[in-house]
Formats: C-alpha cells, structure tokens, sequence
C-alpha cells in the first residue's frame, strides 16, 4: 500500500490541505492520505486544542479518500522524523511518502533532524501560491537534488497542478476578525 503521509497543525484544515493531498494522490497514486493532525508545531504558534483541530480537519476531508488522525498523540511524538520511524515500525509493509506544499519547503531544514528525514522518507512537494520557486534555494532541494520521478529516500519531487489560493494562517486571521464582530465561527 501507498500511502501519503500530509502533517501539520492544521488550525484549521482547509482547502490547501485538501489541493495538497489530491494533487499528490493522483500524481503518486496513492491509495490513501494519512493527515497527522499535530499536536503541536515547535516553529509555530500555540495552536487550538488537538479534538477542535482534528473534528474541523474531519469536516474537511469528509467524502474524500483522506484518512485524518490524532496518531501523533497516541504515539507521543512531537517530531516528524520520530512519527515516520514509528509508523515505519507500526506498518513495515506499507510504503510511506512524506508530503508538502511548497510554502513548508523554505523551513524545512529547521525541522529536527531533517537529513535523516529526507533519508527515511520519499518526500513530495507540491506547488503552493506565493513559494513556487521555493524549490529552488531550499537546502533540501540543494542537498538532495530533485527526481522527474519520486524513487525510494532520499527522493524530492515536485508537484504542480492549478493552485490552491488558501492558507490557515490568512483562514485564522479572518476568523479572529469575525470572532471579534461577534460572529460565531464554527
């Protein structure tokens, strides 16, 4: 089994999440995406609790071929290169490929350990508004290069298909505006 692997904090899951995954799915053919709701980020802001963020992110992918779990929880993993490992140990016959927008390329060699991640995982990028050149001064890009086509770790490949224009930090923005006029947002 394929399997694609989309974290993140996804507060709140949007349309990006869903262009992401779909663009990868069928690209890669992928028999499923995992989304690996976090429930933290270290390089980013206190995010709301973990069972709002997972229900909203369900709401999200509801009728597609997304599987949306709390699993870095209940594996008490806060890093990625520790949630592939135990995923890899958990599931040794499913094929596992790491994915992306483009926009989390530019800081994925603050991400822990991030060598020995792209060494472990395949990883896929796809083309996101805003970082479409991210690729291109990435230190992962530079320090693994780039494949036509995604092969076994260390592989990066980039993905292109008809941009998503969403983003959760411009979704918490707007929420935090209607909040204040008194509208209630979910």
């Amino acid at each position: 089994m394929r399997i694609g692997l989309l974290g993140g904090s996804f507060d709140p899951a949007h349309g990006g999440h869903l262009y992401v995954s779909e663009i990868a799915r069928k690209a890669l053919k992928l028999d499923y995406v995992w989304w690996l709701v976090s429930p933290g980020n270290p390089l980013k802001h206190e995010p709301a609790p973990l069972k709002v963020r997972t229900a909203r992110a369900r709401l999200v992918a509801r009728g597609s071929r997304f599987l949306v779990t709390d699993i870095e929880e209940r594996l008490h993993t806060r890093f990625t290169i520790d949630t592939v490992k135990a995923l890899k140990h958990r599931f040794p016959h499913a094929s596992f490929v790491w994915l992306m927008g483009s926009d989390n390329l530019e800081q994925f060699s603050r991400w822990r350990r991030w060598q020995q991640l792209a060494a472990l995982i395949p990883i896929a990028v796809v083309r996101r508004p805003g970082s479409v050149l991210a690729n291109l001064h990435a230190p992962l890009a530079q320090r693994f290069g780039m494949a036509r086509r995604l092969g076994s770790a260390p592989s990066l490949v980039v993905l292109d298909g008809p941009r998503s224009q969403e983003s959760s930090t411009e979704l918490r923005a707007r929420f935090s505006r209607l909040e204040a006029a008194g509208v209630a947002v979910w």
